[in-house]
C-alpha cells in the first residue's frame, strides 16, 4: 500500500514542478483570483456553478444550512470535516476508535456502526461507505452541510443532512501550493498541488498529500504509543467548457494506516471482575490497527438546453481495508477480531432542471446504484476467552452432572478457537425523484417527493471446528471427548420500498432577499441491514448449544435490523443587513423517529456489538449561528445548537428506557471565535491576523440508561497568521487549557472503558502560493 501511494506522490510531485515551470517561465493570459481576504468571510452567500442540485443561493432555500469557506478552512488548517464539526450547530463526529468508526450524530440521530444519518458527497459524488467519511482532505473550496432530511435529492441514508465538500477548481484558480505542518506529537503534514488552466475550456490540476504523527497515547501492555497514524492522498481534476457542456471529473485515492482503540480501562460494577490495578490504564495484549486505500472517479456532465439543463453524475468507488482489534481490552487473550473488506460501487444519476426564473420552476431526476461487498471477519478466542466466556458459562448452566474442558481432558488442546464468518454482500436500488417550486411575488411553495427502492442481500457462510471432552461426577464413568463440527451457510435478503415526500413554504422579508422565514415538513429514511459482527456470537450459541445449556438461536432476530423513518418539521429563517456586516440563520425543529437505529451490546457475554432498532423516539431544539463584522478588521462569528432527544418507547433487556436520553448525541454544542486583521503593508508582511475561539459539547449521554454521562466541556484554541502576497505562516494552539474530557465510553464483558480527549497540541504550519 505505502509503495503504491509513494509512486501516486512522485507522479504528482512531478507534475507540480512543471506547474511551477510554467508559473515561472509564463506569464499568466489573464489576472487570477487570490484567495479573500478576512473581511470577506462575512457571507459566502452564493453557490457556484458546480451545485448541481442545489439552487444558486444556498441562504435563499428552506433549509438550515452552514457553508465554511475555503479561507476559513485554510486558516483553521482543516484536514477533515470532523475537524469543523463545532462550527456547525448540533453536528458532531467524535475522534475515537479508529477512522473506521466515522460516526456522524446530528439532531439526536446517529449510530456507531453500519448506515450513517449523515450523506456525504465530495464534488457531487456521493460517498459510498461512512468508513471514508473520515478522510484527509486538502485545498477545499467551500464545505456546506445541510441540515434535515435531504431525501427528496439525496434519498437513502440522509435522514440528518447532507455534507457537500468542493474542492478548488483548475477554472477559478490557477497556480501552485505548498504546504508544511508540523507540531506535537512530530506531527507532519506536507502537500503539493498545481492548478493549470490552459485556456478558456480546459483546466487541470493535481494534488497530493502526506501526514503523520507518532500518536497521543500509551499502552501499558508493551509500553508503546498505540495511535501512530500514516495518511495520504492525490488528486486530480479536469475540467471542460464550452458553450453550454460542462465537464467535470476528479479521481482521487487515499491510504491510511494506524493504530488506534485507545481504550482505558476505568473498572466493572461487578466486585468479582473489578481489576484495581488496571484503572486508568490502557492495557491490552494484542496491537490493534487499522488500515485502508480507497480509490474513486467522479464524473460530472451537464449540458444548459436554455430553458432547462440535463445532467448526469456518474461515479465508481472501491474501498479495502483492515482492521484487526483486541475485543476485550484486557492483558488476557479473551478474543480478536479481523475484519478484511472489499467493496466496489457503481453508481449513475441523471437530473432534469428547469432554468431559475419564473413562477414555476422544476427539478426531477433517476437515480441507481450498484454496490457489491466481500468482508472476511473472523472472531479468534484464546485460552482465557475460551475458559471464561465459555466453559465457566457452560459449566454453570449446563445440565451436567460433571464438568466440561476444553480439549480431551488431559490438558491437550487448542489454544485458540477459530469462529469464522465470511460475507459476500449484493446492495442495489433504484429511485424516481421529482421537486416543483411556486414563485408567487415574496413567496415561494415547493413540494417533493422520491420513490425508492432498495433490495440488500447477504450469502453468509460461518464455521468452527473443535472439541471438547465431558467429564462426570461420578468417576466410574468414562469421559467423553467430542468433536464439534459446524458449517452454516445462507442467502438473507431484505427490500426496502420508500415513498419521500417534502414540502416547504417561505416569505422573503424584504425585497432584496437578505431576510426570509421558511417552514418545511419531510420525511426520512435510512436503510435496513445486517448485523455482520453478530454471526460470531450465532457460532458460540450453536456451541453452547451442542454442550447442552439451551440457547435462543434465531438469525434473522439477532442479525438483522429495519429501517429507520423520520418525520420532520423545522421553522427557521435566513436573516442579513444591507451591507452585509451581519449574517445570522436561526431554526426550530421537531422529529418523531420510529425504529430508530441504535447501537447495544446484547449481554455482558457477548462478543459482538448489535445495531437494533427502538420502538419510537423524539427530538426537538433550536440552531442558531451568525457573523458579525464589529470593525473594518474585526469579526465575530459563533453558532450554538440545542438538542433534547428521547426515546419515547424502548425495551432491551428487560429493562425499559422510555423517557432516557438517545446516547451519544450531545445536547448542547458551541462555538464562538473573534479573529483581529492588523494591516502591516511592508514589503514583505502584508498582514497579521489573530484568531481565538472556544467549542464545546456536552451533556452527552453514554448508555441507554443514562446513569454515565460526559458533562459539557469547551476547548480553547488560538492562532497568530502572518500573510505576505504568496505565503502564510501559522502558529496555532488547541486545546490551550489542555482540558480534559472524554469522547467515548462503551462497557463489554461487564467491563468499562473510555477514550479521553486529545490534550492540548500546537503547531507551526507555512504556506506557498505560486502564481
Amino acid at each position: 500500500m505505502a509503495q503504491l501511494f509513494r509512486k501516486y506522490l512522485l507522479l504528482s510531485l512531478l507534475l507540480v514542478v512543471l506547474g511551477v515551470a510554467k508559473a515561472v517561465n509564463n506569464e499568466p493570459t489573464e489576472p487570477t483570483p487570490t484567495e479573500p481576504k478576512v473581511d470577506t468571510l462575512i457571507a459566502v452567500d452564493r453557490v457556484q456553478i458546480t451545485a448541481i442540485k442545489q439552487g444558486s443561493e444556498l441562504r435563499r432555500e428552506a433549509v438550515a444550512a452552514s457553508i465554511l469557506s475555503g479561507r476559513t478552512l485554510t486558516m483553521r488548517g482543516v484536514a477533515a470535516v470532523k475537524d469543523v464539526m463545532t462550527d456547525i450547530p448540533n453536528l458532531f463526529m467524535p475522534d475515537y476508535g479508529s477512522r473506521t468508526t466515522s460516526s456522524v450524530y446530528v439532531r439526536g440521530m446517529g449510530t456507531r456502526i453500519d448506515q450513517p444519518v449523515v450523506g456525504m458527497t465530495v464534488d457531487n459524488v456521493q460517498l459510498a461507505d461512512k468508513n471514508l467519511y473520515d478522510t484527509e482532505l486538502h485545498d477545499i473550496e467551500r464545505i456546506e452541510f445541510l441540515r434535515g432530511p435531504q431525501a427528496t435529492l439525496y434519498g437513502r441514508n440522509t435522514m440528518g443532512g447532507v455534507i457537500n465538500v468542493y474542492t478548488l477548481s483548475p477554472l477559478t484558480y490557477q497556480g501552485v501550493r505548498l504546504r508544511a505542518d508540523y507540531g506535537s506529537r512530530n506531527s507532519l503534514r506536507v502537500a503539493a498541488s498545481s492548478y493549470n488552466r490552459f485556456n478558456e475550456k480546459f483546466g487541470f490540476s493535481v494534488s497530493a498529500q502526506y501526514a503523520r504523527h507518532d500518536g497521543y497515547w500509551r499502552n501499558l501492555y508493551n509500553n508503546s504509543l498505540c495511535d501512530k497514524e500514516n495518511s495520504g492522498n492525490f488528486r486530480t481534476k479536469f475540467q471542460y467548457r464550452k458553450g453550454a457542456l460542462s465537464i467535470d471529473n476528479t479521481l482521487a485515492f487515499s491510504m491510511v494506516e494506524q493504530g488506534g482503540y485507545p481504550y482505558e480501562y476505568i473498572g466493572s460494577p461487578n466486585p468479582e471482575k473489578h481489576r484495581e490495578e488496571l484503572v486508568g490504564k490502557i492495557c491490552y495484549n494484542e496491537p490493534s490497527t487499522y488500515s485502508r486505500i480507497a480509490l474513486s472517479d467522479g464524473l460530472s456532465v451537464r449540458y444548459d438546453y436554455g430553458k432547462f439543463s440535463l445532467a448526469s453524475i456518474t461515479s465508481y468507488q472501491y474501498m479495502s481495508d483492515k482492521m484487526h482489534i483486541d475485543n476485550d481490552f484486557l492483558p488476557e487473550y479473551y478474543f480478536t477480531l479481523e475484519q478484511r473488506k472489499q467493496q466496489h460501487q457503481i453508481a449513475e444519476d441523471f437530473i432534469l432542471r428547469s432554468k431559475e426564473e419564473g413562477v414555476y420552476r422544476w427539478l426531477a431526476g433517476v437515480y441507481g446504484f450498484f454496490k457489491r461487498e466481500k468482508m472476511q471477519a473472523p472472531v479468534t478466542f484464546g485460552p482465557t476467552g475460551i475458559e471464561k466466556l465459555i466453559l465457566d458459562n457452560i459449566n454453570a448452566y449446563a445440565p451436567f452432572d460433571g464438568e466440561y474442558r476444553w480439549g480431551d481432558g488431559e490438558g491437550n488442546y487448542d489454544d485458540e478457537l477459530l469462529l469464522d464468518s465470511r460475507f459476500t454482500s449484493h446492495n442495489s436500488g433504484v429511485a424516481a425523484y421529482h421537486r416543483s417550486e411556486v414563485h408567487l411575488g415574496r413567496w415561494r411553495l415547493a413540494l417533493g417527493l422520491r420513490l425508492d427502492y432498495e433490495l440488500v442481500q447477504m450469502l453468509y457462510n460461518t464455521s468452527t471446528s473443535t472439541y471438547y471432552t465431558a467429564i462426570p461426577s461420578d468417576m466410574t464413568q468414562p469421559a467423553t471427548t467430542v468433536p464439534m463440527n459446524i458449517a452454516n451457510s445462507d442467502l438473507l435478503s431484505r427490500g426496502f420500498f420508500e415513498f419521500l415526500p417534502s414540502f416547504s413554504a417561505s416569505v422573503d422579508l424584504d425585497a432584496a432577499g437578505r431576510n426570509m422565514l421558511y417552514l418545511s415538513a419531510s420525511k426520512g429514511y435510512k436503510a435496513g441491514g445486517f448485523n455482520t459482527q453478530m454471526f460470531s456470537e450465532v457460532l458460540q450459541r450453536q456451541l453452547k448449544q451442542k454442550m447442552g445449556l439451551s440457547q435462543e438461536i434465531d438469525v434473522d432476530k439477532l442479525c438483522a435490523y429495519d429501517p429507520e423513518h423520520s418525520y420532520n418539521l423545522e421553522l427557521g429563517g435566513h436573516f442579513g443587513t444591507n451591507d452585509g456586516k451581519f449574517t445570522a440563520d436561526a431554526s426550530l425543529f421537531y422529529i418523531e423517529c420510529v425504529d430508530q437505529q441504535i447501537t447495544i451490546f446484547p449481554d455482558e457475554n457477548s462478543t459482538g456489538r448489535m445495531m437494533t432498532n427502538a420502538g419510537r423516539t423524539r427530538s426537538f431544539g433550536a440552531e442558531l449561528s451568525a457573523t458579525a463584522r464589529l470593525a473594518k478588521t474585526l469579526v465575530l462569528s459563533g453558532s450554538y445548537g440545542y438538542t433534547n432527544a428521547k426515546f419515547r418507547e424502548f425495551v432491551s433487556g428487560g429493562a425499559n428506557y422510555a423517557g432516557n436520553f438517545i446516547p451519544y448525541a450531545p445536547k448542547n454544542s458551541l462555538s464562538l471565535r473573534l479573529m483581529q486583521t492588523v494591516p502591516f503593508h511592508t514589503q514583505w508582511i502584508d498582514r497579521m491576523v489573530l484568531s481565538a475561539g472556544v467549542t464545546g459539547a456536552g451533556r452527552i449521554y453514554w448508555n441507554e440508561a443514562n446513569d454515565v454521562s460526559q458533562p459539557f466541556y469547551a476547548l480553547l484554541e488560538a492562532s497568530v497568521r502572518f500573510e505576505g502576497e504568496k505565503w502564510a505562516v501559522d502558529v496555532w494552539c488547541k486545546n490551550a487549557t489542555n482540558t480534559k474530557y472524554n469522547v467515548f465510553y462503551f462497557e463489554s464483558m461487564g467491563n468499562r472503558f473510555l477514550q479521553r480527549g486529545k490534550p492540548m497540541t500546537g503547531g507551526v504550519r507555512i504556506m506557498v502560493n505560486i502564481l
